[in-house]
């Protein structure tokens, strides 16, 4: 590496310290200045990172030359905005999940960066794991030939107070959904990548246990672009929560796994190979999850090797895709064909 990428963080919040934890790891990679609507929360943050730039006007943090790119780590109904807004000031940008809450918006900040010349990447940190990055080699050289079956459980536990904590949460403006939209896109993001993605679904989406706009649960059949068929369960309401759990089922086989690891993987080939998997993983450099580093990481090297970033734009748009279309499914009562 010939010189650092310099990052600006926009938002001080829950996640931020990720970004601000990752960006100091990396040997490539500085943080230079952060912002937040609160200037108190932005001194904060500055102090407790050791850098001495932090604004409240996240168009002061843009219009910063010596700051290459922006981790966006706002309210999920601010993505759009504020990704333009920097894509037209020349930064690239690493924003967290999801990519935007509305499709148009997503569309419209893919191709203003495009037109910009700016890297555009997204955080869907799962996919860093060495459990996912084996499943999906496994399914791509096919070891589990042909999918059937593809399902995805992801339920977690969230109490109203969690919901009453910040005002943007649980509301269609600036959440864009619940369980699904926050808590399960990235097992969304997981079963869209590995499967190929998905044609059509049949849902229903509601609150349940919460007062609150979006939905708490929702239950989904849907029908993979390679012909399988599969369910997607989402909730905040369960207790106590459950790991997140992708279970996959072929003519030659079946692999399963949640947060803890692979649960089950046998094929007709080679039978129980689960314990010889938990094996291979545990000596693979990186098994667990590194999380927010290696998109850090990878961003700097996208932009200095000019390349894309590892998500791009445009493949994290297909969970929040698949997502809408859910929610479209509900509310038409009926199948939504992507």
């Amino acid at each position: 590496m010939t010189r650092k990428i310099r990052f600006g963080i926009i938002g001080c919040g829950v996640i931020s310290p990720l970004h601000a934890e990752a960006i100091k790891a990396c040997p490539n990679t500085e943080l230079v200045a952060v912002s937040d609507l609160s200037l108190e929360t932005a001194r904060k943050f500055a102090n407790a990172f050791n850098i001495s730039t932090y604004v409240s006007d996240y168009k002061d943090l843009l219009a910063m030359k010596e700051i290459d790119v922006v981790s966006i780590c706002t309210p999920s109904g601010t993505h759009g905005q504020i990704a333009i807004d920097a894509a037209l000031a020349k930064k690239s940008i690493l924003c967290e999940k999801p990519l935007e809450i509305k499709a148009d918006r997503m569309t419209q900040m893919i191709q203003i960066c495009r037109e910009q010349g700016v890297k555009l990447g997204c955080v869907y940190q799962r996919r860093a794991t060495g459990v996912v990055k084996r499943v999906k080699e496994a399914i791509s050289n096919g070891e589990i030939g042909k999918l059937i079956l593809c399902d995805a459980y992801l339920k977690y536990y969230r109490d109203q107070a969690y919901y009453d904590s910040a005002g943007w949460r649980g509301t269609w403006e600036m959440d864009g959904g619940g369980a699904l939209m926050n808590q399960g896109v990235h097992g969304i993001d997981l079963f869209v990548w590995l499967t190929g993605g998905v044609s059509k679904v049949f849902a229903r989406a509601a609150a349940l246990t919460r007062n609150i706009e979006v939905e708490d649960t929702a239950v989904s059949v849907v029908e993979c672009k390679n012909g399988a068929f599969g369910v997607i369960e989402g909730t905040t309401s369960v207790f106590p929560e459950r790991s997140t759990r992708i279970e996959l089922y072929g003519e030659k086989g079946t692999i399963i796994f949640d947060d803890s690891g692979i649960q089950e993987w046998v094929t007709k080939d080679k039978g129980d190979i689960t314990k010889e998997i938990e094996i291979e993983l545990k000596n693979i450099e990186g098994v667990r999850s590194i999380g927010h580093y290696h998109f850090i990481d990878d961003m700097a090297k996208a932009i200095i090797e000019d390349r894309e970033p590892m998500v791009t734009g445009e493949e994290a748009r297909k969970a929040v895709d698949l997502i809408l279309s859910i929610y479209e499914s509900s509310k038409q009562q009926k199948e939504v064909y992507l």
